[in-house]
């Protein structure tokens, strides 16, 4: 499967952004659908993960209540929507979608979208 992120800019802080993820190839129903970031000079950390079918959703600490993933299965789509964004919410945002199971961590992750940059400024 083809991942391609798209919807980033930059926004002031208490701002909000929605962040798509179009698939092509494979089926994207069965996969779980992950978002992650990466700040520079920083690893590339977890943001939120939704379950096949998307009955179960997942989400950092620092994100929780501010952030919603959710999936479109017909258009073969996964969205982020970050509302109340901080400056130390800038990086690029990677999609990421996996054959098997769900959860948090990267290496688990079987294919990855190319990312796009999210800028807060205060």
């Amino acid at each position: 499967v083809q991942l391609q992120a798209s919807g980033g800019g930059l926004v002031q802080a208490g701002g909000s952004l929605r962040v798509s993820c179009a698939a092509s190839g494979g089926t994207f129903s069965s996969y779980a659908m992950g978002w992650f970031r990466q700040a520079p000079g920083k690893e590339r950390d977890f943001v939120a993960v939704i379950s096949r079918f998307g009955g179960t959703t997942d989400y950092a600490d620092s994100v929780k209540g501010r952030f919603t993933i959710s999936r479109d299965d017909a258009k073969k789509t996964v969205y982020l929507q970050m509302n109340s964004l901080k400056p130390e919410d800038t990086a690029v945002y990677y999609c990421a979608a996996r054959d098997k199971g769900f959860g948090r961590l990267r290496v688990d992750y079987d294919y990855w979208g190319q990312g796009t940059q999210v800028t807060v400024s205060s």
